[in-house]
């Protein structure tokens, strides 16, 4: 038989979604993959279910249902301050993870490269593989996650045609300042390269941060793709709506790789995403109280078994030190690490070497997920305690 594409051997399946099976499996506490145990806002449900009651059942526009797109464009006004028209601006997408591998495969030709910040959410570097580009890697440095500046600098070439920045960023929990976006923008201006950034945790931020959209800032309206979905915000994880937002011409382009993907996102999803995105602030501060009590119970509870963890600025992930742990559970490696902490406690995590790339893969870090019910997080902690 004929041999089979060579580009999918250079990356492997999700490690998230595998720690998922292998928690399922034991019945275990998912701390591994980013998606709440808790049910999502009432109005959003009945929103749903007064849309597939109302017969939006059937193909919406393949680039997003015009209320949608109308929705989104306010939004990103009032909270992102960038201003795309909703009519040739904004595409909807199934998820922000379908809208990123529309972005990349819109921009890319052979011979490219994206630049792409490390520690970083796994399914960016498998993309910029599938699009056809080279990835090339820039640390970010613990335990405030900052990237050198001479790192960066020599990060850019000619070659280079974007970079993916992710803020409030996945795994790490970094919220890019504005001096730090400032920075990558004058470089995308100086090589003429483009910013596609995943702003999907915009509104999970904690202890005065502030969220900052690279498109808003001088020069880079016409050369930044912001990607975001209603998946974290809203907790609807499973219902796939997301968008991407950039100027005409590139939009055109991610509109016609988006309906040969996907066709469009789920129609009585986009009806209900387009009232959430009019929740009141008093929606979303009420949400960062939340993960923020969230947040600081499961640092506590990490510290006190034996975890070195990163205090997140932002997102709802905690990346965590395991190295004094690693004789304790007879661990040769993270992922080992993960597969035994697992059978002991019953608590599922993901190895910290999925968020690197190959060269970089030995870490002794492991990332814990904290969108949780308070009495799971309690049940970690007691969890922890009999490991002890």
């Amino acid at each position: 038989m004929k041999e089979l594409s060579k580009i999918t051997e250079t990356f492997t399946e999700s490690v998230i979604r595998e720690m998922t099976r292998q928690n399922d499996a034991i019945g275990g506490i998912n701390l591994s993959q980013g998606f709440p145990d808790f049910e999502s806002p009432p109005a959003i449900r009945e929103a749903a279910i007064r849309a597939i009651t109302a017969h939006h059942n059937q193909y919406p526009v393949t680039f997003g249902e015009k209320n949608l797109r109308e929705a989104i464009s306010r939004k990103a006004l009032a909270y992102n301050k960038i201003h795309y028209d909703p009519t040739d601006g904004i595409t909807v997408t199934c998820g922000a993870t379908e809208a990123m591998i529309a972005t990349l495969m819109a921009l890319i030709n052979p011979g490219d490269e994206v630049i792409i910040f490390e520690p970083f959410y796994e399914n960016y570097s498998a993309d910029v593989i599938l699009s056809g580009a080279t990835p090339r890697y820039v640390k970010l440095n613990p335990p405030d996650w900052h990237y050198d500046d001479s790192d960066l600098e020599k990060a850019f070439s000619e070659k280079t045609k974007a970079i993916i920045i992710n803020t409030p960023n996945n795994p790490t929990g970094k919220v890019y300042s504005r001096e730090e976006l400032t920075r990558i923008a004058a470089l995308c201006q100086k090589w003429d390269a483009y910013a596609v950034t995943d702003e999907i945790y915009e509104h999970i931020l904690y202890d005065v941060h502030e969220h900052i959209s690279m498109a808003s800032l001088p020069g880079m309206e016409e050369r930044t793709v912001t990607i975001n979905s209603i998946s974290k915000t809203y907790a609807v994880t499973g219902w796939r709506v997301g968008w991407a937002i950039a100027a005409p011409l590139i939009t055109q382009r991610i509109r016609k790789v988006h309906d040969f993907l996907t066709v469009g996102a789920p129609n009585p999803f986009q009806q209900a995403a387009a009232e959430a995105l009019d929740f009141p602030q008093e929606y979303y501060l009420a949400m960062q109280q939340k993960y923020l009590h969230a947040r600081n119970h499961l640092f506590e509870t990490l510290q006190e078994a034996g975890f070195t963890p990163y205090l997140p600025s932002g997102a709802y992930y905690i990346l965590a030190d395991a190295g004094n742990l690693f004789d304790k559970l007879q661990a040769t490696d993270d992922y080992d690490f993960s597969i035994r902490l697992l059978k002991t406690t019953k608590i599922a995590t993901v190895p910290g070497s999925s968020f690197f790339h190959e060269d970089q893969k030995a870490t002794r870090m492991v990332r814990f997920a904290f969108c949780k019910k308070m009495e799971t997080l309690e049940k970690v902690r007691n969890a922890f305690v009999s490991f002890e």
